[in-house]
């Protein structure tokens, strides 16, 4: 049997990551993250894959050394996208594959998408994840290609997602991570019950099902 790797391009949790380590072994998985906390929680969950601190712009492997490279949810976080991807296609093999995925957050049918409209009910300026580079179609189309990947295509990823209650649906809004996170941390007691309840308005009672969208795009290098 070929041996297969991969290499997961900001790897929070490490919830992709999982996903490599049961298809292809720990052994055979990478993982990096410019988080430090998150870094650690990935190691804690798989100790035999390599995960290693590090931005997507700045890759610690050498060229041509992982069969596949994917960037889950984490092109609209990189400072350069182009030079993420450009990194993402050195460290992958001729013939491999480099893949990566968005929310529709120009769309609106991002799982953020109701908290972020919500938001901006209550402050127009704020930063909802709309307009950064990915979250339109075709946008990570033009990553890739503008990184010379070929052969690069896209494609509409949708899941459902099932929430028991209101507070499930609401609960990880209030752990600080990512931008919807730190701008709950940054409210004022009143301001975050104002947003949870706008939020709480906006949604079907419980139990109710989300239908979230994905841009998901692939190339070879």
């Amino acid at each position: 049997m070929v041996t297969r790797t991969a290499l997961d391009v900001g790897c929070g949790l490490g919830a992709l990551t999982g996903e490599l380590v049961a298809r292809l072994g720990a052994e055979h998985v990478a993982a990096v993250d410019p988080s430090p906390s998150f870094v650690e929680a990935a190691r804690a969950r798989y100790p035999a894959a390599d995960v290693r601190l590090a931005s997507a712009e700045a890759l610690p492997f050498g060229d041509a050394t992982f069969d596949a490279t994917m960037a889950q949810l984490v092109v609209h976080f990189m400072a350069d996208p182009v030079a993420g991807a450009g990194e993402m296609r050195r460290v992958t093999r001729p013939g491999g594959v480099v893949a990566a995925s968005v929310w529709d957050f120009a769309g609106g049918r991002a799982p953020l998408s109701l908290f972020w409209r919500a938001a901006r009910e209550m402050d127009p300026s704020i930063d909802d994840e709309s307009e950064r580079t990915g979250a339109h179609a075709g946008d990570i189309v033009r990553v890739f290609r503008g990184a010379g990947l070929r052969d690069v295509t896209e494609h509409e990823l949708a899941i459902e997602t099932r929430h028991a209650s209101f507070d499930e649906w609401w609960e990880p809004y209030t752990a600080g991570v990512g931008p919807a996170g730190a701008h709950v941390a940054g409210l004022a007691h009143a301001a975050r019950d104002e947003l949870r309840e706008r939020c709480r308005a906006l949604l079907p009672p419980a139990p109710f099902t989300v239908s979230p969208v994905a841009w998901t795009a692939r190339g070879i290098v």
